[in-house]
């Protein structure tokens, strides 16, 4: 059997054995919920905070509070929910107009040498990944080629750039096609929809993360599909946050309505790229979309998401044990979600 990891195993409880999915033989009701690897995981670390304030870039009285994150309390954190491998997103909230390029760079190298220091000093408890934002393709493509040098294990999109054009544009074309080369994973994560912020959603009283992140989402993967991304850049793999948004929740009215699209999308596309698309879990998925996601695109696309420390500690407790007593889910599709489709995704993780 594959080794455990840092968390704490739990003994199997019968005697049959079947395949997850990263090939380790698991035992019936042993579902992996002790050695999870988390690929929705935010980190803005102390010591970026701590550089950006003495620079004069940020306030940390403006950040949001779950923003902060700390590795004592985080590990503490995936200990009590069976996380035994955190994907870090790096998080460095200035996006000021006033802040230069080469601001930006000196923020993107303080980010990744403290995360990469944070991967060094426990080792297999975190992983990395680039920042890669759409509004400056070439600083975006400078963010990517420094933080896989220093060990990255992929990228993470943003679904949209501020012009409101959809990852899918061809205007990103060029910047995909240099990070296949590169690397094969791309995570995407939302950001407000165009002419909306936090302080001004959509629909007042409504966060815009509430509803407004999946609906981001949901065209992210609609661009996509319509200009064939998949198909253009098979080298890269790419994971959809919470679900997928509302898209495999649509996909009966997207098959029906696609010809109405431009490019047009035919019934059969949209099935393909809907199996073909990676989705985590952080929402969370279960027990309420579960049986939609596993009836649209099966168990072997879904990977654990925790969406911390968006998600308080509780709440990602909750969600844990929310996914563990799923009862759409048998304990090989557990497995395979926990672990196993994270591995095959992640190699390194291994």
């Amino acid at each position: 059997m594959a080794a455990k990891g840092a968390a704490v195993v739990t003994a199997a409880t019968a005697g049959v054995f079947s395949l997850a999915g990263d090939g380790s033989a698991t035992a019936a009701g042993d579902d992996d919920r002790d050695r999870r690897v988390d690929v929705h995981h935010h980190c803005l670390t102390p010591a970026w905070l701590a550089w950006a304030e003495a620079r004069g870039v940020l306030d940390r009285d403006e950040l949001r509070w779950w923003v902060y994150w700390d590795v004592a309390d985080t590990l503490s954190m995936m200990d009590a929910a069976g996380i035994a491998t955190a994907v870090m997103s790096v998080r460095t909230p200035i996006v000021h107009p006033q802040v230069d390029d080469a601001l930006h760079r000196e923020s993107l190298r303080v980010a990744y040498q403290s995360v990469a220091e944070v991967v060094a000093a426990h080792p297999g408890r975190f992983a990395f990944l680039a920042q890669v934002r759409l509004d400056n393709l070439e600083l975006a493509r400078w963010s990517a080629r420094y933080a896989l040098r220093a060990g990255a294990v992929g990228v993470q999109f943003h679904t949209h750039d501020l012009c409101g054009r959809y990852l899918g544009d061809p205007a990103f074309d060029p910047l995909l096609a240099e990070l296949s080369a590169e690397t094969a994973v791309a995570v995407v994560h939302p950001a407000d929809l165009p002419g909306t912020t936090r302080q001004q959603p959509a629909v007042p009283g409504v966060p815009n993360f509430m509803c407004d992140y999946l609906l981001a989402t949901t065209r992210v993967g609609l661009s996509m599909t319509m200009h064939r991304t998949l198909d253009r850049f098979p080298r890269l793999s790419f994971v959809l946050p919470h679900g997928g948004g509302f898209l495999p929740y649509i996909a009966a009215r997207v098959r029906t309505l696609g010809g109405q699209l431009s490019p047009a999308v035919d019934p059969g596309l949209l099935r393909d790229y809907l199996c073909r698309f990676h989705y985590d879990t952080a929402a969370p998925m279960s027990p309420d979309a579960t049986p939609t996601l596993l009836a649209t695109v099966g168990s072997a696309r879904l990977l654990y998401g925790s969406d911390w420390p968006a998600l308080t500690r509780e709440q990602v407790l909750a969600a844990a044990t929310a996914l563990d007593t799923d009862p759409a889910l048998t304990p090989v599709q557990r497995a395979r979600i926990n672990r196993g489709n994270a591995l095959a995704l992640f190699p390194s993780l291994g």
